[in-house]
């Protein structure tokens, strides 16, 4: 019992002390109940979706370190950027507009870079030539080997020549295999531009993104076949996005951008890809397109089983982590997400520099490395020489060596 003299006056009648206990006691509750309620409301305003796409910000405790600049290119446009077991890192550079310079180069730990594997391979005179790269849109490390894509698609003006795949051996940076992909495979208006091995399949998976379809490629072989080509979740959906409050758009109308992003689930045996401009993330089971490579019959059962897995952001490129995390560039709000094993959206990051994260990589040091490639800031007419394309890094909060 409280000593009298704390709680009320000395002197005060017992009834008169209960019912100022009461009152005390009721004004605790009141007081408790207020504090409960400004509680929820917080934790009911953290979670609110705070645009149409359902993306939410990650938790405190996820939110990394500040953006830090790998390297930089001043008037040459990068997309691509892979980081090797080891952490040798490289980056590319499309022939979108006359002037570049180069289209492979390794970067080094200082941030300076030089063509890869040398300079004669980097060598354009006008049109495409043997052992020298045309168009380079994306590059990835795969155990001791650096995928060259190239979709042969300067300028965005037709396939000249063919496609290829260049595969170069990173322990004597050789060229070691050569795939080229006929008119069947990469029609003129094609534009290849990512890929994923699956060793485990024997085979390699490439977006188009000009025309909106899946290439397989058998590694051993080098046959090909193009698959899920009239395919909706393959195609752009008919959306205008908008960056910076300003429309997206090229020639006076909003470009439709098909199949682009593109990543492998190794352990479940599932690929993922995205349409630039689209907001719905797909996937189909490995199986159904090597059961589709060998037998063009299996393609209405192939498309049967794509699933449909809801909205995400407007992104490029795509990155699993090895906790199932998948990285996606948020196009729209200067951001990268991601999309956990449950499939909530999450906030990463989002700084005013992400000018349209492009290419996703991790490196050892459990660091996500991407490029900015400012696609929606470059003029389509004139030069860029005084603009500057950053490669970022930020180190993951949580485990995330990529599978």
């Amino acid at each position: 019992m409280a000593k009298e003299g704390l709680l009320w006056p000395r002197g005060v009648q017992p009834k008169t002390k209960l019912s100022i206990a009461i009152a005390t006691m009721a004004r605790w509750l009141c007081l408790c109940l207020l504090t409960i309620s400004i509680c929820l409301g917080c934790a009911h305003k953290q979670t609110l979706q705070p645009d149409r796409l359902k993306t939410v910000q990650a938790p405190p405790k996820t939110v990394p370190e500040r953006l830090k600049t790998v390297a930089t290119f001043k008037g040459v446009q990068v997309t691509g950027v892979t980081s090797t077991n080891t952490g040798r890192l490289f980056a590319n550079f499309p022939r979108w507009r006359e002037g570049v310079s180069f289209s492979v180069v390794e970067v080094s730990p200082d941030g300076s870079f030089k063509p890869y594997p040398d300079a004669e391979w980097n060598r354009w005179e006008g049109y495409p030539q043997p052992n020298r790269f045309t168009c380079v849109q994306s590059v990835v490390a795969h155990g001791d080997s650096l995928y060259v894509l190239d979709p042969s698609n300067p300028q965005f003006a037709g396939v000249v020549g063919s496609a290829k795949l260049f595969v170069f051996d990173l322990k004597t940076n050789q060229l070691k295999r050569r795939y080229e992909f006929d008119s069947g495979v990469a029609p003129q208006r094609s534009y290849l531009n990512d890929l994923r091995i699956d060793d485990a399949a024997g085979k390699i998976y490439i977006t188009d993104s000009g025309l909106g379809a899946i290439v397989v490629v058998d590694i051993a072989t080098g046959n090909t076949r193009r698959v899920l080509a009239h395919h909706p979740s393959t195609k752009a959906e008919e959306i205008t996005l908008k960056i910076d409050g300003k429309e997206f758009l090229r020639n006076g109308k909003p470009p439709r951008i098909h199949t682009d992003g593109i990543e492998l689930d190794r352990k479940n045996g599932y690929l993922y890809y995205h349409a630039l401009t689209g907001y719905h993330l797909y996937r189909v089971p490995t199986k159904a397109l090597v059961a589709a490579f060998y037998d063009p019959k299996q393609e209405p059962a192939l498309e049967a089983k794509v699933e449909d897995l809801g909205k995400t952001p407007a992104p490029d490129g795509m990155m699993f982590d090895a906790e199932g995390n998948l990285y996606l560039g948020d196009l729209e709000h200067d951001a990268v997400v991601y999309r956990t094993p449950a499939g909530e959206i999450l906030t990463l990051v989002q700084d005013p520099r992400i000018r349209w994260a492009d290419t996703f990589t991790i490196d050892p040091n459990d660091s996500l490395i991407f490029t900015a490639s400012r696609i929606h800031q470059v003029p389509q007419n004139g030069g860029i020489d005084d603009m500057e394309f950053p490669i970022y890094s930020l180190q993951l909060p949580h485990s995330s060596a990529p599978q």
